[in-house]
């Protein structure tokens, strides 16, 4: 019965990123046509790979360990669901800005509302709280650990980059400066 819930679970996760994935492309569309500038095109591949590779690494984990949901699972759960709440309110805060892929149009002002008010990457935030929290509810150790370093590494580079572009073409220094990057990064542009 566990692992019918585990892979339930999985499969709400899999099935929101290729719905993710879906309106990241329609939006690409939109901002292009927009006059936006992808940066960081190569880096998606990297993106790929790493979410690939957890889901794989989780579904490996939990089919083999087997363990049982019990009452530590819970903080995790309620961790997860933060974390999934800070996701859409993001991507409904952005709306037809938000994607998967790095775009900037230029002299545009970045989004200072909902989560953004607060932090400049909520969305990150919220990613990185997933990679914790969604293998600890299932016991899955060596997932949480592996896959949460190597997402922040990844995330580092890739926030630098982002805000180099937007350093580069919009007013992003100056509106941004007061907001911390995310709950545990430093505020520095």
């Amino acid at each position: 019965m566990y692992l019918h819930i585990a892979f339930a679970f999985l499969l709400f996760l899999a099935l929101e990123r290729i719905l993710e994935l879906r309106l990241a492309a329609r939006n690409a569309a939109r901002m292009r046509k927009s006059g936006a500038v992808e940066v960081g095109a190569t880096q998606m591949r990297i993106f790929y790979a790493l979410h690939s590779g957890f889901f794989l690494s989780l579904l490996s984990e939990i089919w083999y360990a087997k363990s049982a949901f019990h009452s530590l699972s819970i903080p995790f759960l309620l961790l997860f669901a933060c974390a999934q709440w800070l996701r859409l309110w993001s991507i409904l805060t952005l709306g037809d800005r938000w994607n998967v892929r790095v775009f900037v149009t230029p002299l545009e002002k970045p989004v200072t509302r909902g989560p953004y008010r607060y932090i400049r990457h909520p969305n990150y935030l919220a990613v990185t709280l997933e990679f914790i929290s969604f293998p600890l509810i299932f016991h899955a150790y060596f997932t949480a650990v592996v896959f949460s370093l190597l997402n922040f590494a990844i995330l580092r580079r890739r926030i630098a980059l982002e805000e180099t572009a937007w350093l580069q073409w919009t007013e992003y220094g100056e509106i941004m400066a007061t907001r911390k990057r995310g709950f545990f990064w430093k505020k520095t542009l």
